[in-house]
């Protein structure tokens, strides 16, 4: 069965202001509940995860780093809308051969995080074995 990845969470100091950043760029819907101190991410897809943002009770600097990939049509349209939301650009785009392109970038916060873009024949291999699954649970 494996072990998917089932949520994500974000710390922030500014929870509101990163909501509106990804918000913004890829179309989140951010629920925020103030009686938890926390905001949830509904992602809008049924193909990835979804997750949170919130503001630590203690100060950072938080341990632990790590990097998403947020998957999208078009890489050149989503850097143009990191930048205009106050985002950077670190990598521009950069292949994986045989599976897609990516680009990295960091929030008004500095957490980096990255887009990609599957390749043709890796989109083809993934909807094959996802076809082949269903086909396997009925």
């Amino acid at each position: 069965m494996g072990n998917p990845v089932v949520h994500w969470e974000f710390m922030s100091n500014d929870p509101a202001g990163v909501s509106a950043f990804y918000a913004k760029i890829f179309g989140w819907k951010v629920k925020h509940m103030p009686q938890l101190n926390y905001r949830t991410v509904d992602t809008g897809s049924k193909d990835g995860i979804n997750g949170g943002i919130f503001k630590p009770e203690r100060t950072g600097p938080w341990p632990g780093n790590m990097l998403f990939y947020v998957g999208v049509d078009d890489l050149a349209k989503y850097r143009k809308k990191i930048v205009a939301a106050g985002g950077k650009i670190h990598v521009e785009e950069q292949e994986v051969p045989g599976i897609g392109w990516l680009s990295l970038f960091t929030d008004p916060e500095g957490r980096m995080n990255g887009l990609f873009k599957p390749s043709m024949q890796s989109k083809r291999q993934h909807n094959a074995k996802k076809a082949k699954a269903g086909k396997k649970k009925k």
